[in-house]
C-alpha cells in the first residue's frame, strides 16, 4: 500500500526572508502570504503550493557546484522561453554560476539571490 502524500510547502533558509521572497513572487508570480514578517516570509500558490523563507542567522549560501558548502536541495520551474526566463530573472537578481551541467537547450542552472541553486527546463 504506498501513502498518499501531498507537497504541501517547502521552506529555505536565508539571511533575508522579505527579499528572498520577493524575489520568487516576481519570479514565480506567486502571492505574497498576509502573516510575513521579517524573520519567515511566505509566497502561496492557487494550488494550495507555499513556498517559505526563514531567516537564519549566520547563513552560508551553497557553493555549487563546490560541495564545500553543498546545496542540500534545488527548485526545478518549467518555463516556454529558456532564453526570455533567463534574461528575467538574472535582471531580477538571479545568478549563471559557470558550470551549466545540461544541454543549454533543454535547461539551465541559476542561484537565487540567496545563493541557492534553481534550474529552469524548456517546459
Amino acid at each position: 500500500m504506498s501513502l498518499q502524500m501531498k507537497l504541501v510547502a517547502i521552506t529555505l533558509d536565508c539571511p533575508d526572508p522579505p527579499a528572498l521572497a520577493a524575489f520568487y513572487q516576481q519570479a514565480a508570480g506567486f502571492e505574497p502570504h498576509p502573516k510575513s514578517d521579517a524573520d519567515f516570509a511566505g509566497l502561496s500558490r492557487a494550488d494550495g503550493l507555499f513556498i517559505g523563507f526563514q531567516r537564519v542567522d549566520g547563513y552560508r549560501a551553497p557553493r555549487w557546484p563546490d560541495q564545500t558548502v553543498p546545496q542540500q536541495m534545488h527548485l526545478c520551474f518549467d518555463v516556454v522561453d529558456l532564453d526570455e526566463a533567463e534574461a528575467r530573472l538574472l535582471e531580477l537578481g538571479a545568478g549563471k554560476p559557470d558550470h551549466q551541467p545540461h544541454d543549454a537547450a533543454a535547461a539551465r542552472v541559476l542561484t537565487d539571490p540567496a545563493g541557492h541553486p534553481f534550474c529552469i527546463c524548456r517546459g
